[in-house]
């Protein structure tokens, strides 16, 4: 297929094997991910329009979707990262876990996006949500690669999401399995 002054190759993705003979599925190919995230960023330039957006990208898993996102945002745009470290405290006879994000991020009278790239039971985004209203951000609103809407136990607000899906354990475009495959630029499922 050819667009005047462009040359547009297509490229078809096969699965990779894994070790001990598992495979990828590929469940989100590049161009629908792509069409995808310039949906999401039409969306977010129109209702941040005329505003500074802090965009906070939770790694690991965000840094190629916020990367492609941010790219396309006409907004203002100001950058950070903030990593999740959970942590079992002794109580009692049984432990409380605590999540504590790092570095600090300063959201006080300032609209933030948060970037996930993928929402599981949605306990570690509730609890940033929580945390940086509770620090008077003006706004904290969440853009989301991937929301698994089978596993949720918090009914975290998700304003922009990409795909929802029940594929169980997902690998490529950021996602990592054991820190490999972030690289792939689909979207894929592992299996057997």
């Amino acid at each position: 297929m050819r667009k005047k002054g462009k040359h547009v190759r297509r490229r078809k993705v096969v699965s990779k094997p894994l070790p001990s003979g598992n495979h990828l599925r590929v469940i989100f190919d590049s161009g629908r991910i792509r069409r995808r995230v310039q949906e999401l960023a039409r969306q977010i330039n129109r209702d941040y329009a005329g505003k500074t957006v802090h965009v906070v990208g939770i790694l690991g898993n965000c840094f190629l979707f916020m990367a492609d996102l941010v790219r396309l945002l006409r907004p203002t745009v100001v950058c950070h990262f903030v990593k999740a470290e959970m942590h079992d405290q002794p109580s009692g006879d049984s432990s409380v876990r605590e999540i504590v994000f790092t570095p600090r991020v300063d959201v006080a009278d300032k609209d933030i996006l948060l970037v996930e790239g993928i929402v599981q039971t949605g306990v570690t985004l509730d609890h940033l949500v929580q945390m940086m209203l509770a620090q008077k951000a003006r706004s904290v609103r969440t853009a989301l690669l991937i929301e698994k809407t089978d596993e949720r136990k918090v009914d975290v607000p998700t304003d922009y999401v990409g795909f929802k899906t029940t594929s169980k354990f997902l690998v490529g475009y950021g996602l990592g399995y054991q820190e490999k495959y972030r690289n792939l630029p689909s979207v894929a499922a592992l299996a057997n």
